[in-house]
């Protein structure tokens, strides 16, 4: 079952995230307490073997192997942060990922009850169909990578008595020979069964039914990439190698970490404590930094924070039926609501919510700017001249460009930005003087509608 501590966490108080270190339930103490108390056997093996079974010259050759094996532990010759920071930052993007590919079919049944009309039983039944088929899909799929889905529905007949699927359905789909998973079949029998209720005239027009196919590709779409979540793991080599740079960095502080005579005068060996409370620490962050990946990496277990599968299942069948059963056309009387005939009208608060009113709202960060008299000022470009060629186009396209050429004048201040040329389209090297207003020729008129305009880069002088 997942933990749930959202309402714990809502307000930002003194020890807020301090209470949730005493809980149990989906805690780190209960993922990670096994491996930590056989860390700690080996590390007292070690110790008492160190201390009392062996001589003295066997003691020596011990002290030196543990400074040997600390001077890794303490280096960045195992990677150990590195790896396992990339690995779990790996992992809770595909645990994130998996969570939003999960088929829910709430926009489906939203436009299977706008669309499929009849409140005949022929038209209730072809909604419960097209709903039991998206679902029926779902369980499919789940029951393929759930292992609580599948303890749940171990076979076909389980889900035959659930009422996802009926006994002609089931021999349809066990005819159907195929290598691969048939989790997509209602759903192909959801398209043609939604065909069907166009050419009956229970889908009105073809809009609807695209919209239909739309969104039963998006749940399809879903379904798929959950399937492929599963297909397709983190490469097993980068799971191996984080797991054996921690391990191994862990088996080296089992001996080099290990509290030597201080009488001998070893380096960063001057005190004899016994538990090694930092190596613990760093054993505890370490590992359930790992025991964190081992979680996420696939949260359709039965772990604790592991999802809610068989629960969604029992949500998603719910509301559907729902949706496009008990709610279709079943409506409210429509009436003017409280407000109708005010222009302006606020709504009450609560007592606890009462100061919430004493803030302005928010405009934008830039409504309380303050700025300078001078900066409100507006700024006049001096008018400079710039050389130009252009016709003077008839029409709305000709007034369109003589404002645009008078308006760069300003902006082309000192030739530094590019000038503005207009030529002719057919001969773009001759010079063309500006056509007479009175000329009417249409063949020119319709050379000038042709006139394109052309950006050249000019030196600055």
């Amino acid at each position: 079952m997942t933990v749930s501590y959202t309402l714990e966490v809502a307000n930002a108080r003194f020890g807020g995230f301090s209470k949730l270190l005493f809980r149990w339930k989906g805690s780190i103490y209960r993922l990670l307490y096994k491996e930590l108390l056989v860390f700690c056997g080996v590390y007292l093996f070690f110790s008492v073997f160190y201390r009392f079974l062996l001589t003295s010259k066997q003691q020596d050759l011990f002290e030196r192997f543990a400074l040997y094996c600390d001077q890794f532990t303490n280096t960045s010759f195992i990677p150990v942060l590195f790896v396992l920071g990339f690995y779990v930052s790996l992992a809770f993007n595909r645990w994130w990922g998996q969570y939003t590919s999960f088929p829910l079919p709430d926009n489906l049944m939203m436009v299977v009850s706008g669309n499929v009309h009849g409140a005949d039983e022929r038209g209730r039944l072809l909604r419960r169909t097209l709903m039991r088929y998206a679902n029926l899909s779902s369980v499919l799929i789940l029951r393929s990578i759930s292992t609580r889905v599948h303890k749940r529905f171990p076979t076909l007949e389980h889900i035959v008595e659930a009422g996802f699927m009926t006994s002609p359905e089931l021999k349809k789909f066990e005819s159907l020979h195929s290598d691969f998973n048939k989790y997509w079949m209602p759903l192909t029998w959801f398209a043609n069964l939604a065909s069907t209720a166009r050419e009956e005239g229970r889908v009105r027009d073809d809009i609807a039914l695209r919209l239909l196919m739309d969104e039963l590709n998006n749940y399809r779409a879903k379904c798929s990439l959950l399937f492929h979540y599963d297909w397709i793991s983190i490469p097993l080599v980068y799971t191996q190698v984080v797991t054996i740079a921690v391990y191994s960095f862990f088996a080296l502080c089992v001996i080099g970490r290990q509290f030597l005579n201080p009488e001998k005068g070893y380096k960063d060996h001057k005190l004899d404590l016994y538990v090694p409370v930092f190596t613990l620490l760093q054993f505890f962050f370490y590992t359930g930094w790992l025991k964190v990946g081992e979680l996420i990496i696939n949260p359709f277990g039965e772990d604790d924070d592991d999802f809610e599968t068989n629960q969604l299942i029992d949500r998603n069948i719910q509301v559907s039926m729902l949706a496009v059963d008990d709610m279709y056309r079943n409506l409210a009387p429509i009436l003017k609501d409280k407000h109708w005939a005010q222009r302006h009208f606020s709504i009450p608060y609560t007592v606890s919510t009462a100061a919430e009113t004493l803030r302005p709202a928010f405009k934008g960060s830039t409504f309380d700017m303050r700025m300078s008299a001078e900066d409100l000022e507006i700024h006049q470009p001096a008018d400079t001249s710039v050389r130009m060629q252009y016709f003077p186009l008839k029409g709305s396209l000709g007034d369109g460009l003589d404002s645009l050429l008078q308006r760069g004048k300003g902006i082309l201040h000192g030739r530094s930005l590019p000038s503005l040329i207009v030529s002719s389209h057919p001969n773009e090297d001759e010079d063309v003087d500006a056509s007479p207003e009175g000329d009417n020729n249409p063949s020119n008129h319709k050379e000038q509608e042709m006139a394109i305009i052309k950006v050249v880069v000019e030196p600055s002088l």
